[in-house]
């Protein structure tokens, strides 16, 4: 193999693996999504039919999965690029002692609603097999994205893919509610 040949696949490589892994969601075609109806750390009900007319990114995860605890400052990240659009985060902790999710959430600052599946009923319902599991609803509540895997939620590709399932008058909203 040539020197340059050599070189550009040694780049091309490269950009791969460092590219964040934004084209990665996956278009849903499929009907309305599963039942969920949990509580969240102060115990109160969160149904998804609640969320109706808003984008909501359901985000499975649990505080021993690295990739999850990896991901939140970028699901963080653009619940903020999203601010004053309506756009929630519900992130669904799969079978852990509300302890360790609270001590987890002492060390990673989020502010998007933790609701617990003590049981993973919501998670086996909704197929979340391997952590983190995603899956964004758009404001009709049906599903329009899946990933399983780590995601950089941040990227501007993500934000304007999730950003793009909004009613066209709150696109350019950028005040706080």
């Amino acid at each position: 193999m040539s020197r340059i040949l050599r070189i550009a696949v040694f780049c091309w490589l490269g950009a791969i693996v460092s590219a964040p892994r934004a084209a990665d969601l996956s278009l849903w075609t499929g009907g309305p999504p599963p039942s969920l109806e949990l509580k969240d750390l102060d115990g109160r009900l969160h149904r998804l039919s609640d969320y109706r007319g808003r984008v909501v990114l359901i985000n499975f995860w649990a505080t021993w999965c690295a990739p999850c605890r990896d991901e939140m400052p970028s699901i963080q990240e653009l619940k903020r690029k999203l601010s004053g659009r309506p756009f929630v985060v519900l992130a669904v902790n799969l079978d852990e002692p509300e302890s360790r999710i609270r001590n987890f959430l002492t060390q990673v600052k989020v502010d998007f609603t933790v609701l617990l599946d003590p049981e993973r009923q919501v998670a086996k319902a909704w197929q979340a097999r391997v952590l983190p599991a995603s899956f964004v609803i758009g404001p009709d509540g049906r599903i329009r994205y899946s990933l399983v895997g780590e995601i950089n939620w941040d990227h501007d590709l993500v934000v304007s893919r999730i950003a793009e399932l909004m009613p066209s008058t709150t696109r350019g909203v950028s005040s706080e509610r």
